[in-house]
């Protein structure tokens, strides 16, 4: 095998091994954002903060923390 060779197939390595890690991440971020997203579904703002008035003059969607007014 020649010099060439080697940095071919070391090249190709490296690329395929960057991409798998790169496949990885993106599956690893995107099951961590809909875990964050389904958590939103599950606890409710009356039951995290029962002591909050809950007559809002805006209506809001989606999960929504108090403020301080």
């Amino acid at each position: 095998m020649r010099n060439s060779e080697k940095i071919i197939a070391v090249a190709a390595a490296a690329t395929l091994i960057g991409v798998a890690l790169i496949a990885i991440d993106k599956l690893r971020i995107r099951m961590f954002l809909n875990n964050i997203a389904e958590e939103g579904y599950e606890t409710a703002h009356d039951i995290l903060y029962p002591e909050r008035s809950k007559g809002e003059k805006r209506l809001r969607f989606g999960p929504v923390l108090p403020t301080e007014d």
